[in-house]
C-alpha cells in the first residue's frame, strides 16, 4: 500500500460477463511513468490482440489523463487478462465500453486518494481545435503549482489558468477564452466576469471548465490541489 490509505477495486457487470480491476497509487501519478499498478481481469472470451487494442483505447482516456502531481516513477503498469471462463465473446465496442468504465472508475479512486490532497479537480477543456490541444491545455493547468495552490486556498484565480494555457502550443485567442469554476463563469472573453465571491471552492470536488472557442474537440484532465500535507508527506518520507 505504501502511501495509499485504502484499496481501490472495481467490478463492471455485463450480460453474462464482467470486468474487474484493482489499482495501487497515491502519488507520482502522471502519464508515461507513475507509481501506479493496475491489474484488470475479464471472464470474456477475447484474444490477446483484441485485448491490446481495447486496453490502449481505455487507458488513453483514463489513466493517461490522470495527473495528480506531474511527477513520474519507473514503477508503472496496467495489465488486462482474460480467462474466457464465461464463454461470452462481446463485441469490441462492448468490451471497450466496459474496460473504459473500469479504468475511469479506478482513475478517479486514485485521484481521490492522492497524497495530501483536499480537492479533486476535473479540468474540462471544450471547443479546442484538436483533442491533442485539449489534452495539452488541461495538462498545463493541472501541472501549474500556482493554480494548484490557488485551489487549495479556495481562490478562483482564473488568471493562473490563462497563464498556464499561454505556455502551450494550442490554437486559441486569449481574448476569446472563457473559464468557469464550479459552474460560475469567472472569465469571459479573456476578461473578468462573475464576482469571485460567487465561487464556492470548499467542496472537495472541483470542476474547471475552459472554453477555447477554437474548434469542436474536448478532453478532461484529472488532478489535485497542492497542500501543506502533500509537502509534509513527501519531505518526511524516506525510502
Amino acid at each position: 500500500m505504501t502511501t495509499d490509505t485504502r484499496p481501490k477495486t472495481v467490478v463492471i457487470e455485463r450480460d453474462g460477463w464482467r470486468v474487474g480491476g484493482m489499482a495501487k497509487g497515491a502519488g507520482m501519478l502522471a502519464p508515461g511513468l507513475a507509481t501506479m499498478l493496475v491489474v484488470l481481469t475479464t471472464d470474456a472470451d477475447v484474444d490477446a490482440s483484441a485485448l491490446d487494442a481495447v486496453l490502449r483505447a481505455a487507458t488513453r482516456v483514463s489513466f493517461d489523463r490522470l495527473d495528480s502531481d506531474g511527477c513520474m516513477s519507473t514503477n508503472d503498469q496496467v495489465s488486462l487478462l482474460a480467462s474466457g471462463a464465461s464463454g461470452v465473446a462481446p463485441s469490441a465496442a462492448e468490451l471497450t465500453e466496459a474496460v473504459t468504465a473500469a479504468c475511469l472508475d479506478l482513475a478517479r479512486q486514485l485521484q481521490g486518494d492522492a497524497e495530501g490532497a483536499s480537492h479533486d479537480i476535473a479540468i474540462e477543456v471544450v471547443h479546442a481545435a484538436s483533442e491533442d490541444d485539449a489534452v495539452e491545455v488541461g495538462r498545463a493547468v493541472a501541472r501549474s503549482n500556482l493554480f494548484k495552490a490557488a485551489i487549495f486556498g479556495n481562490d478562483p484565480n482564473w488568471g493562473r489558468v490563462l497563464a498556464a494555457i499561454g505556455t502551450t502550443r494550442a490554437a486559441f485567442d486569449p481574448y476569446a477564452v472563457d473559464v468557469a469554476m464550479n459552474a460560475v463563469r469567472v472569465c469571459s472573453s479573456g476578461a473578468p466576469d462573475r464576482p469571485r465571491d460567487e465561487v464556492d471552492l470548499t467542496p472537495r470536488a472541483t470542476h474547471v471548465l475552459i472554453d477555447l472557442k477554437a474548434g469542436d474537440a474536448t478532453a478532461t484532465i484529472l488532478t489535485n490541489d497542492l497542500t501543506h500535507d502533500y509537502v509534509h508527506e513527501n519531505s518526511a518520507y524516506a525510502s
